[in-house]
């Protein structure tokens, strides 16, 4: 369990996918480029399997923003999508409906 606290520490941001690239040292990793409104930013996501680039360019996700960069098989990562799974395979999270690009998630 964690507090209340510990879960504000998080800053979940909407963002909108600009850009997909596969990733050069893995099968299985996208490369996006997400547009937070003031400022994009690079993340490796393990979602090749179950989107492909045009279905995700142009779509809304939410990003946690303030997680410390990772190096994942040799690119750097600023961030991760927040994405469910289950036995049929991995959905991005996506708000309903269009909302200013780095709004707050809470």
């Amino acid at each position: 369990m964690i507090t209340i606290e510990d879960f504000r520490k998080l800053e979940l941001r909407v963002a909108k996918i600009k850009e997909v690239l596969d990733h050069p040292n893995a099968d299985k990793l996208y490369l996006l480029t997400l547009d937070l409104g003031d400022r994009q930013k690079q993340v490796v996501a393990g979602i090749r399997a179950y989107y492909q680039k045009e279905d995700l360019v142009g779509k809304l996700v939410v990003v946690v923003d303030n997680l410390e960069p990772a190096i994942l098989r040799g690119v750097e990562s600023q961030g991760m999508i927040l994405a469910a799974s289950d036995e049929n395979g991995i959905v991005v999270v996506s708000p309903q409906k269009e909302v200013k690009l780095g709004s707050v998630v809470k």
